[in-house]
């Protein structure tokens, strides 16, 4: 009787105990880490972190967003990374600063962690998925925009990125499949960092040497901006197209300085990759790249995406 009484006193305790471990780990949050480019006074990225925090909150993640200093120091990104990898998360988003020093990710592929790419695509048969933008389709609504600006023999200024860079190559074959298509010239093509300083003076040299350039097509709106500046500075009307759909371009289409421009949406890249580290926590398929789409932005719907935008990052209105 005793013996009997002890096997059910240690069943019991057992089950109990089993119970509670499962419930334990229904209760747990999966761990998802998102490492970016840049943080620090970047428009475009913050709004890219408040994306990935609503999709936390809505899908019931222990998540975090950090990022390096700058978007150019990848010894820094990389550091972030090993660090990351012994947290072991259950998924990691990612946007690689050297597309080609994959060496990092391939060590989080050995530890059975799942890799997200997002705003920055790499050829890298093991990634779990791309979210993002379409960069060829980016470009090619670009050139089309900027386009239906001009005729046909018009010349016009490329200010772009360096080719090295697979998401800016393809923006810039994008936008001149699409100006050559309808016989725009491509007068000159500087390629440059994402620093407006560096912009501002390529768009004096510009409008220096080719004065009958027509249009210019940035491949961020960091660039596009600073060429915008210049151009009114030495009293030119020329249109600038860019691609970011950052807050100072809007207004200036708002303001009717601009009249349209194209956009990507990096809120809906910050949430939909969240979403989608979810789904792969949970075994279900996911896409091999998810497109965070392109918007054009012009009078009719400016007020509406500065609003958003404004609303996501805190700014207030003048």
């Amino acid at each position: 009787m005793k013996q009997r009484t002890i096997i059910l006193f240690v069943f019991i305790f057992s089950t109990i105990l089993i119970a509670f471990i499962l419930k334990q780990f229904e209760n747990e949050k999966p761990k998802v880490v998102v490492v970016l480019k840049e943080l620090n006074n970047n428009q475009f990225w913050n709004i890219v972190k408040e994306g990935a925090e609503k999709g936390f909150r809505d899908f019931g993640i222990d998540g975090k967003v950090i990022a390096p200093s700058n978007e150019y120091n990848f010894d820094e990104q990389e550091k972030i990374l090993k660090d990351i990898l012994k947290e072991n998360p259950d998924v990691l988003i990612v946007s690689l600063i050297e597309a080609s020093k994959i060496s990092i990710l391939k060590e989080f592929d050995k530890n059975n962690i799942p890799v997200l790419l997002i705003d920055t695509d790499i050829p890298w048969e093991n990634k779990t998925s791309y979210i993002g933008t379409n960069n060829l389709e980016l470009g090619l609504q670009g050139g089309a925009l900027l386009a239906t600006k001009l005729q046909p023999g018009d010349k016009v200024a490329l200010i772009t990125g360096e080719e090295s860079n697979p998401e800016l190559r393809a923006r810039i074959k994008g936008a001149k499949t699409n100006l050559e298509n309808v016989e725009i010239k491509i007068a000159t093509h500087k390629t440059i960092a994402n620093d407006a300083e560096q912009a501002k003076g390529v768009m004096e040299t510009i409008l220096n040497d080719h004065p009958d350039v027509k249009g210019v097509y940035a491949t961020s709106d960091v660039l596009a901006l600073s060429a915008i500046e210049i151009i009114e500075k030495n009293g030119f009307n020329i249109p600038v197209v860019g691609t970011d759909g950052l807050t100072e371009m809007i207004e200036l289409i708002e303001e009717g300085t601009l009249s349209s421009t194209v956009a990507q949406n990096p809120y809906d890249m910050g949430y939909l990759s969240v979403e989608a580290a979810l789904r792969v926590v949970k075994g279900e398929y996911i896409e091999r790249n998810i497109n965070s789409g392109v918007d054009i932005i012009i009078q009719g719907n400016a007020t509406q995406r500065l609003d958003f935008t404004r609303r996501i990052i805190g700014m207030k209105h003048n």
